[in-house]
This record gives structure tokens, sequence and C-alpha cells, in this order.
């Protein structure tokens, strides 16, 4: 049984540490991350998706392509399309891709944050959920209780396991 639990834990950790080794050089390379949180963009990013977004010069940004961008003053955050450029008053016209009418109001260049590259359905509600109490909290706990997992049965198990092999030294050296 403890074998197994080995190889379980062992598994476990491998690819916890694979996810945060692979977020932080994400985060290393650039990119930043945000939660879908309307259904604008469908069916190209849905509510709860998480998407990863790389800076970019706003020359390089073409028609089609979807940008982030900070909407207004409140330093809220969206994802639209492009529809239209007018590159002498570097503005950008954009639009959901679910939405019937375009933005009313143009993106300044200055608003880019940037292009997502990628996202991963779904996990915006668990990034969401861990970001804030109770979640928080249900996520350290959990942290801890794996750690927990990992090194109590060698704990426990260890003692008897190293009182065994006293004892059968002693017993080797006896015959």
């Amino acid at each position: 049984m403890k074998k197994v639990w080995d190889i379980i834990s062992g598994v476990l950790v491998a690819l916890i540490v694979v996810a945060a080794v692979t977020l932080v050089l994400l985060r290393v390379m650039g990119y930043q991350v945000f939660n879908v949180l309307s259904g604008s963009m469908e069916p190209t990013y849905s509510v709860g998706d998480l998407i990863y977004v790389k800076n970019v010069d706003p020359d390089a940004v073409k028609v089609g392509d979807p940008i982030t961008f900070v909407l207004n003053e409140d330093l809220v955050v969206a994802t639209h399309r492009v529809i239209g450029i007018d590159a002498e008053n570097r503005h950008f016209y954009t639009k959901g891709d679910a939405n019937e009418t375009a933005d009313a109001a143009p993106v300044h260049f200055n608003n880019l944050i940037g292009v997502p590259k990628f996202s991963i359905p779904k996990l915006g509600y668990v990034s969401d959920f861990i970001q804030h109490p109770p979640g928080l909290y249900i996520a350290i706990g959990a942290g801890l209780m794996l750690l927990a997992a990992l090194f109590l049965p060698d704990l426990l198990c260890g003692k008897d396991t190293q009182q065994k092999d006293k004892e059968k030294q002693e017993e080797d050296i006896q015959e």
C-alpha cells in the first residue's frame, strides 16, 4: 500500500511542480494572465477561460486580431477583435465576436495591453476562486494537506521500518 501511495503522491507532486514552473516561465516570458468575465468574445473565448496575453507593438496589430486593452479610467480590461485601425490618430476600432455592434469608443494605442496567444478553458474559474477568500484558504489548506500526506506516511512507517531493521541487524549479529 505504501508503494502505491508513494507513486501516486510522487506523480501529484511532479504535476504540481511542472504546472508551477510553466506558470512562472510564462510570466518571465512576458505573458499576462486574465480571466474572461463576459461572453462578448464567444466562441473564441468563453466565460471562465484563462487567457495568456503577450505584449506587442501596436503597429504589429492587424485587422482581425483579438486584442486585450484597458477599456476605461476604472482600469477595466477587455478583449475584443480589431475591425479597423486609424494609424494616424493611433486608434483601434473593436467589436466582440458575439456582439451585434462595434464598441462605442475607439481604443487608443496606449491602452493596448497585448494580443492573446492562447487560452485554457474554464481555468479562469479556478484562478478567480483561489485569489479570494474562502478559495484562498481552501487552496492553502489543500496544499498543506498534500504536504502532510506526502511526509506523514514516511514519518509513521519510518519508525516501524527503522525498528524492524535494527532488530534484524541484531538477529544477524547474534547468528
